[in-house]
C-alpha cells in the first residue's frame, strides 16, 4: 500500500493487470480524451471483463468529481492516508 500511495508502483508487487488497469485509470484521470479502444483491449488481454473496465472508470470519474467539487468549496483534505501511516 505504500509503495502505490507514493506512487511507486515497480515496488508495490503488482500483477501485469493490476499494473495495467492502474495505469489505465491514471490515463482515465489525466486525459480521458485520450483513451482509445486499444486500451481497453489491451485490458481484456491482461483479463478484466467489460463489467470491471467500467466500475474503474466509473469510480476514477467519481473521485475527480469528488475532488473538484471538494477544492471548488475550499474543502481541506482530510489527511486519511496520513491517519492510516500511508505517508511519510
Amino acid at each position: 500500500m505504500q509503495a502505490i500511495a507514493n506512487g511507486k508502483l515497480d515496488e508495490a508487487g503488482l500483477s501485469a493487470a493490476e499494473r495495467a488497469l492502474l495505469e489505465y485509470v491514471t490515463k482515465v484521470t489525466e486525459a480521458a480524451y485520450r483513451t482509445t479502444a486499444e486500451d481497453v483491449q489491451a485490458l481484456r488481454e491482461h483479463g478484466w471483463t467489460e463489467p470491471q473496465i467500467a466500475e474503474a472508470v466509473y469510480i476514477t470519474a467519481m473521485f475527480a468529481f469528488f475532488n473538484r467539487v471538494a477544492d471548488a468549496f475550499g474543502i481541506a483534505p482530510q489527511g486519511y492516508l496520513e491517519m492510516n501511516c500511508l505517508t511519510k
